[in-house]
Formats: structure tokens, sequence, C-alpha cells
């Protein structure tokens, strides 16, 4: 019974205790960690072999304009940090590869090369470099998840000094523009905000939070299906048109006025 007192009190008792405790805990979470090996494995290898293949199709691709390891050239910006949405975004639009060097890159149908297993590697192997965006998932971009009258609000806040109020697109300066909005998915609305491609700016989740964009899609996707109410809706550009057509048919009315007038006097005289 002394012995037993004694070698509690020995002073470093408190440390053997705490020793095998963690010994314990070690033991403990290291068997977790075998047990999901398997899976961690092989969700690292498919992220090994999409970036590996990736970069095949960059250099056959796209190393010509963006350089043998995305580092940018003379033609094209470095791709180191741009992150997977951009290039998902590029792609998929048809914007990238370019056809002629302008001021801005239209849309245009995808590559023959491109579908959803060579972006997705592309936008790995970039994704690689340097972070970035990454490509959202559905219920970020779902527009029946989100606030169409809160996302009005934003993009008339935000966007529609470009884009017009119903996404129809506009003139910038120097051969630029916005384009046009009705043939963008919700997911490239999405990366667009959060990549700012051409003229756009970048709306990053502290400027505009996920589930903010996911509203101003819901919003872009809602008006593409209203009715004109007031009949033909002239393109929906706004007041320039409106503005046109009326100058035009004012004009009209007023010269056809000033011929019957004159008209009508000389048969009186």
């Amino acid at each position: 019974m002394t012995r037993i007192t004694a070698w509690r009190r020995h002073p470093l008792a408190r440390y053997a205790v705490l020793i095998l405790a963690l010994a314990l805990v070690g033991m403990v979470y290291a068997a977790f960690v075998q047990a999901g090996k398997p899976a961690d494995a092989a969700l690292a290898a498919g992220k090994v072999d999409d970036v590996a293949e990736g970069r095949s199709l960059f250099v056959q691709h796209c190393s010509s304009c963006h350089g043998m390891n995305a580092q940018g050239t003379a033609t094209a910006p470095t791709l180191v940090g741009v992150g997977a949405a951009a290039v998902d975004f590029q792609l998929s639009t048809g914007r990238m590869p370019a056809a002629n060097p302008g001021p801005q890159a239209p849309r245009k149908p995808p590559a023959h090369w491109v579908n959803e297993t060579t972006t997705r590697q592309i936008a790995a192997y970039v994704q690689s470099l340097g972070g970035g965006p990454q490509v959202p998932g559905q219920e970020q971009v779902d527009p029946k998840l989100g606030d169409a009258g809160k996302g009005g609000e934003l993009f008339r806040a935000n966007c529609i000094q470009c884009h017009n109020w119903v996404g129809a697109g506009g003139a910038l300066t120097q051969g630029k523009y916005a384009p046009n909005l009705n043939e963008a998915t919700p997911q490239q609305i999405y990366e667009a905000m959060v990549t700012g491609p051409q003229a756009m700016p970048v709306f990053n989740d502290t400027t505009i939070t996920p589930e903010e964009k996911r509203s101003m899609i819901a919003y872009i996707t809602q008006v593409r299906e209203q009715k004109d109410p007031g009949g033909f809706g002239l393109g929906r550009i706004g007041p320039v048109t409106e503005g046109l057509v009326a100058w035009i048919v004012g004009l009209s009315a007023l010269a056809l006025a000033a011929i019957w007038i004159t008209a009508k006097k000389r048969q009186k005289s």
C-alpha cells in the first residue's frame, strides 16, 4: 500500500498518465484515418489524373497564347490564380479558344474538342496552378432557391448600367460591349460574377454574397419569360430604341401634317 501511494505521489506520475492518454487518442485517430484512406486515395488519384490530362490538353490547345506553363504572353494573360470557374465559363461559352484577337471575345459555339470531360480536366489543371474561384455547385446556381424580387433590386443596382434592365446587353467603350444574357446558363452567370470576364468587374462573396448571386440568377432567368404588355418590345433595349422610334414617328407625323396644311391652303387660294 505504501509503495502504491508513493508511486501515485511521484512527480513524474502525472506526465506518464498524460502521455498514455495522448497515445490512446492517437491510436483511435489513426484507426479512423486508415479506414478512410481508400476513398481519399481514390479521390486524390482522380484529381491527379484530371490535372495530368488537363495539362496535356492545355499544351495542345491553349499554350500558343497563354504560354507552356500558363504564365501568359504578349497575346494572352496569365492563368495562374484565375481558378476553375474562369476556365469553365470561357470554354463553355465558346469564347476560348479565341478565333481572332480583338477588343472582346464573342460568345460562339464551343470548339469541337470541348466537352464536359475536357473542360473539367483543363479546369483542374488551371486550378492546380494557384487556386482561384471553383466551379459552383448545382445548389449555388438553382434559380428556384433564389428570391427574384431581391435579385431584381441587386441587378438594377449593380448591372443595368451595362447589361440593361432585362440583360439585353449594351455597348461599352473601345469596341467592347456587355453581352446579352439570354443565352447564359445559371452556372455561367455565377461564374461571370466571380471571375469578371472581359470588361466585367469581379463581384466576390464580400461584395455580393452567394445567396444574393443566386437571387440575381433567379431574376435574370425569370425576366426572360416576361411578356411585353405594351406590344412590340423593340428588342427590349430600352429608352434608346424607344426614343429613336418616337423621334422618327414624331417627325414623320409633323412632316405629313405640314404637307397636309400646305395643300389645304393652296386649295383655298
